[in-house]
């Protein structure tokens, strides 16, 4: 990495005709990037950009360690230097736009559109012209977009029903969303509900957006009743990141959250989508800061703090996941899925008995949840009980008949305690048949063959589970198991051996004496 980082550098230099400048800080900055350590890599790229202010390859770094961290300032020194240079990426032109919007300066923000207009996000041009000429007084209605430009009139459609809604025409323009074609994004429901709550029109807004409470709340913390440049520069640029964002990063996802939020720094859905941006780039440090800024008592303070305690658990922060989750569950306006997150981490943590007092309150308020029985009969199980745990499990299997996962539990649940194997099997047997290329069920019913002294039958279940997940110690042995019970010695020996590769220390130690002693 660092030999290809030196001649990346060089390369620039040959370009530029000036000297590489220090070096040394470039590299640190590429080192503290590759390891997601943002604030480290912002300070060395500063410094070389400071030492080589013309060199576009420390610039682009520059530009976009600089948007990660919100450093607007070094954000503009690289994108100068990449303008100058012929090399400035599309999304550098939104950054004067963006400054506009929150300046409230249409004529800037009319100024910027032709830099816009020159690359690829041309497609926002139409919608932004016709933004501006509504905050200014004039006729957003009767922008147009070029015909041969299908996003641009989309972009251009969504738009012009936005303005209907915040001109008082809201019928027309819930009417023009239903009618623009294809699946509506979810950025264009939540702008309109924004101008809805903004308008006092609650029941249109929440009908809008099918009373799911979180998008609800998201529309309630951008609610306005005019729009200003800001909402229309930060919204539109969601628009545009929602699309481009998935379970892998995306440079200019995060790079339209980031101008979002300064278009409009209090726009809490913008920092949300920043937020999950920098923890899919594996820079959990500054997705938790952004996520910190999030008002904890505002309409999206719940969602930002059970991101925050997700990312806390992801990162093996468990203390801090566990701290943070017992404030949630604990508070007086705590909701079901406060308690089941904290509840859960406490399961995962090995402290199953403090997790059945919020698995308790949970039911208390809904006893048809199938999936909290579910997850309250395995905390009861965790904790040694398993008669209340098997009533718990049952219960949850009559809300969910033809839940596999519920039956793969309780059905190998029994097995293992030579509880009753033929219900037991049948369990399994209906689990199967409900997932038939899940591995962990194919071991559990093949098992429960083993153990009635079916292990010919069970044989097949147990391979095809090994090969479906071969790193699964407790498979592997079972495989061993079933191995040795056929005469087949060597290959059970070989299954005992890879199992003992992942499996826990005491697992280990009963997997060594079987590899030497057999059953």
């Amino acid at each position: 990495m660092l030999a290809a980082a030196t001649a990346s550098v060089g390369v620039a230099r040959a370009d530029t005709g000036r000297p590489d400048g220090d070096l040394g800080a470039y590299l640190r900055a590429r080192v503290a990037e590759d390891a997601g350590q943002g604030d480290d890599a912002v300070a060395g790229y500063a410094a070389a950009l400071a030492h080589a202010p013309r060199n576009p390859v420390i610039a682009i770094r520059a530009w976009r360690a600089a948007l990660a961290v919100g450093d607007v300032a070094l954000a503009r020194q690289a994108a100068a230097a990449l303008t100058a240079a012929g090399l400035a990426p599309d999304d550098a032109a939104l950054l004067p736009l963006a400054d506009a919007a929150r300046a409230g300066d249409p004529a800037a923000a009319t100024r910027a559109l032709a830099a816009i207009q020159a690359g690829r996000l041309r497609i926002l041009v139409p919608a932004l012209r016709a933004w501006i000429a509504a905050t200014t007084g004039g006729d957003g209605l009767a922008v147009e977009a070029p015909q041969d430009d299908a996003i641009s009139r989309r972009l251009l459609g969504e738009t012009r029903a936005l303005l209907l809604i915040a001109d008082g025409r809201r019928a027309e323009g819930i009417a023009a969303i239903g009618a623009i074609g294809g699946p509506v994004p979810n950025g264009l429901h939540l702008a309109a509900a924004e101008l809805l709550y903004g308008a006092g029109q609650d029941e249109a807004a929440a009908t809008l957006l099918g009373r799911r409470n979180g998008q609800i709340a998201a529309a309630r913390a951008g609610a306005t009743g005019r729009p200003t440049l800001a909402f229309a520069v930060s919204r539109l640029l969601m628009r545009l990141a929602d699309d481009l964002g998935g379970d892998q990063p995306s440079g200019l996802a995060l790079a339209l959250s980031r101008l979002s939020l300064q278009a409009d720094p209090g726009y809490a859905r913008a920092r949300l989508s920043l937020a999950e941006q920098l923890a899919l780039a594996d820079d959990r440090d500054r997705a938790l800061a952004e996520l910190a800024l999030v008002p904890a008592d505002g309409p999206l303070g719940a969602t930002a703090a059970g991101r925050r305690i997700a990312l806390l658990d992801d990162a093996d922060r468990t203390d801090d996941a566990l701290a943070a989750a017992r404030v949630r569950a604990t508070s007086p306006d705590a909701v079901p899925v406060d308690r089941a997150r904290y509840a859960d981490l406490l399961v995962a943590a090995d402290r199953p008995a403090e997790s059945l007092l919020f698995y308790a309150a949970i039911l208390k308020g809904d006893e048809g949840n199938g999936a909290a029985w579910f997850r309250y009969g395995i905390a009861l199980d965790e904790a040694g009980r398993w008669p209340a745990a098997r009533k718990a499990l049952r219960r949850a299997l009559a809300l969910a008949p033809d839940q596999p996962t519920t039956l793969n539990y309780l059905g190998y649940a029994q097995v293992e305690r030579g509880e009753d194997l033929a219900a037991a099997t049948r369990l399994l047997e209906r689990a199967h048949a409900l997932g038939p290329d899940d591995a962990s069920i194919a071991d559990s019913l093949g098992w429960a063959y083993h153990r009635r002294g079916e292990t010919v039958r069970a044989l097949p279940l147990l391979e095809r589970a090994a090969a479906g997940e071969p790193a699964n110690a407790e498979i592997a042995e079972h495989l061993g198991d079933a191995y040795w019970t056929l005469g087949r010695r060597y290959e059970a020996r070989y299954a005992w051996a890879a199992a003992a590769v992942t499996a826990d220390p005491a697992a280990t130690a009963r997997l060594t004496t079987k590899s030497e002693n057999g059953l």
